[in-house]
């Protein structure tokens, strides 16, 4: 990365940034899906198995990458003050702390998986495949948390597009281990479900090693000689990394957790519903890639130039990044609204399910232009390391204000399973009119300074 003096310049190198985060993002979301397909084409018991220990697994561990990323604009801000010297130090400690998390995380799962799976009522064999997975998955998670760390150290300097070689790389290790492990080929057993998460923990293993090459091996990365050092752990160094890490990582949690509350709340709604709702939801969260990228990439920008002292261009970064994120949802939603019924083809056959979807769609165009304004603005608080009023407006958005509405909208108001959309759209909304009166808070501390 490099200080930039005109729009034009600024848009360049956001773009070059940006463009590889939302590459590895598509392509991160692309390995669950692989791995349902592949399991349902066991049978219905495999499917079912993988989906539920995914849904258990993604949310959680998704909240344990974002308390990780705490790295990104702590490195992103030395990096621009120029204190490259420190950034070893800071490396090695977020790789202890990884460690720590990843032995808790799997001591905590071997805890709650049975009564977990317990509580569900689940069909023995749909038990037995969600477990297996878990516990596949668990020899995995050392590996791709330490990985975690070095590409957060990669993001954080701006060489985005390494991130995203090493993802799009491990996609077909991905695939060929499922495809050996599932269906039992060249001499491997077959475990059905449970080989998709033998094939997900080999690939975390394979991105470690790729990971350890590059740090290693390339510059600039090679240059700060990483692993020259590896000194006891700095509990203070720790508690600062937390400080940042666990208000992101808990937001992130709010976040995905309330939709997996919603989904339980469409239950009683039937099949049909069900189907509609998880299908539209489904597009959402691809959609939700473009302002989550931008998300990402403003966190690496905002830091680099607080961490530069220049406040002016951080705020230049920030509105930039919100008006990038409405352009491209503006084009999605007139996509959205022309092609609904094609898209909802693509999920269905039923035609009960088939018209359910394109009514689900049209909230889908809302709630990611809703999005498209409050994640941009998430980025950017990060980026100045502002993360504890993040946390808190996302509890406040979602399970204070999104959920008690759309309740209230689906039980009292008679609008049904729609009420729960409307209830995450305004949570988001009340959100993003939130974030934006921060971020002005924010900016104007910091050029008073």
């Amino acid at each position: 990365m490099r200080q930039t003096y005109s729009y034009k310049e600024k848009v360049k190198q956001f773009m070059i940034v940006l463009l590889p985060i939302f590459i590895t993002q598509i392509t991160l979301m692309s390995t669950g899906f692989f791995d349902t397909v592949m399991a349902g084409n066991v049978s219905e018991y495999d499917l079912a198995g993988v989906a539920i220990a995914v849904n258990i697994f993604m949310p959680v561990f998704g909240s344990i990458l974002g308390v990780l990323s705490g790295l990104t604009p702590t490195i992103s801000q030395l990096y621009g003050a120029n204190k490259k010297e420190e950034l070893p130090f800071i490396i090695v400690q977020g790789i202890y702390l990884a460690i720590v998390i990843a032995i808790c995380l799997i001591i905590l799962g071997f805890i709650v998986i049975d009564p977990l799976l317990n509580v569900m009522n689940l069909e023995a064999k749909v038990k037995i495949v969600a477990k297996g997975f878990l516990l596949a998955c668990a020899f995995g998670i050392s590996p791709i948390l330490i990985a975690a760390v070095f590409r957060n150290f990669v993001d954080a300097l701006g060489y985005t597009r390494v991130t995203m070689v090493v993802t799009v790389c491990a996609v077909p290790i991905n695939i060929c281990m499922n495809y050996l492990f599932i269906f039992g080929k060249m001499g491997f057993p077959a475990l059905g479900g449970i080989g998709a998460g033998v094939g997900t923990a080999i690939t975390y293993w394979f991105v470690l090693f790729i990971n350890l090459l590059v740090i290693k091996h390339v510059k600039p990365f090679s240059q700060y000689d990483i692993f020259r050092f590896f000194g006891k752990p700095d509990f203070a160094a720790w508690r600062q990394l937390l400080s940042i890490g666990i208000p992101i990582g808990f937001a992130m949690f709010c976040e995905q957790s309330i939709f997996g509350a919603v989904a339980l709340f469409m239950a009683a709604y039937g099949t049909t519903v069900i189907a509609a709702h998880q299908a539209a939801m489904n597009f959402s969260t691809m959609v939700y890639m473009i302002p989550l990228s931008i998300s990402m990439a403003l966190t690496i920008m905002v830091g680099y130039e607080v961490g530069a002292k220049r406040y002016k261009d951080a705020k230049k970064y920030s509105y930039l990044g919100v008006a990038l994120s409405i352009l491209f949802s503006g084009s999605l939603t007139l996509i959205l609204a022309n092609f609904k019924g094609e898209i909802a083809a693509l999920y269905t056959k039923d035609e009960a399910v088939y018209q359910m979807i394109q009514i689900f769609l049209l909230y889908v165009i809302v709630l990611q232009f809703s999005d498209a304004i409050s994640a941009p603005l998430q980025g950017a608080l990060r980026g100045y390391k502002d993360v504890k009023i993040t946390l808190i407006l996302a509890v406040i958005s979602y399970w204070i204000i999104g959920l008690p509405v759309g309740y209230a909208f689906a039980n009292y108001l008679g609008v049904g399973p729609y009420g729960y959309w409307v209830g995450l759209i305004a949570g988001i909304v009340a959100g993003a009119v939130a974030l934006i009166i921060r971020l002005v808070k924010v900016q104007r501390k910091q050029l008073v300074k």
